[in-house]
């Protein structure tokens, strides 16, 4: 039905139902039969919600929930849940991603922090970029003494793939401000460390 994709480079006249039903075709199943009738508007359905954070914008997520507040103390959001795609083999990755931040005169609602962990999260990703993202867009929005964000996640394209390792995690790091300075650092990566529970 879609020989054509070897001639043509232009395949916008193609439903994605269509090219998902191909890659049935190609992996050798029968597209028609019971089982996978459905399949490819599933599949289509399910891709757009996974990646669905390509059409939300996370500054205006955090403008929406912005406070004047007197406090200059850490403020951390910890084990916030997170499942994301990898960008090299669509496979999921998901883990537990814990920010903090320093005010300088105001703060985010803290619901607003794991609507943005989504934001970044719902596209085709690598841990080690979403993780510089969530930072990069707290210190965008308001400017805060520092942010620190660790994210601790597995990765299915090493667990059910490749090398079939089950019980490697990846942990990602970004710094920014003061939470660049030693002891800072130090008092976020403890406080993140006395969840008294399995992050992952």
């Amino acid at each position: 039905m879609l020989k054509a994709f070897v001639k043509q480079s232009d395949l916008s006249e193609f439903s994605t139902e269509d090219l998902h039903r191909e890659i049935l075709r190609r992996i050798g199943e029968d597209p028609e039969r019971d089982g996978l009738l459905a399949t490819p508007k599933r599949v289509e359905k399910s891709l757009a919600f996974l990646t669905k954070g390509y059409c939300e914008d996370p500054n205006e997520i955090l403008r929406g929930a912005l406070f004047d507040v007197d406090y200059d103390e850490m403020v951390i959001v910890k084990d916030v849940e997170m499942f994301s795609l990898c960008e090299h083999h669509m496979l999921p990755f998901f883990g537990k991603v814990h920010v903090a931040y320093i005010p300088k005169g105001k703060v985010i609602g803290l619901s607003k922090i794991a609507r943005l962990v989504e934001v970044f999260a719902r596209r085709l990703q690598v841990q080690e970029r979403m993780t510089r993202q969530i930072a990069d867009a707290i210190q965008e929005a308001i400017e805060p003494h520092g942010v620190g964000v660790v994210i601790e996640a597995r990765h299915l394209c090493m667990m059910m793939r490749g090398i079939e390792k089950q019980n490697s995690s990846t942990v990602t790091s970004a710094m920014v401000g003061c939470f660049r300075q030693k002891e800072t650092r130090s008092e976020f990566l403890s406080l993140v460390r006395q969840t008294g529970t399995n992050t992952i």
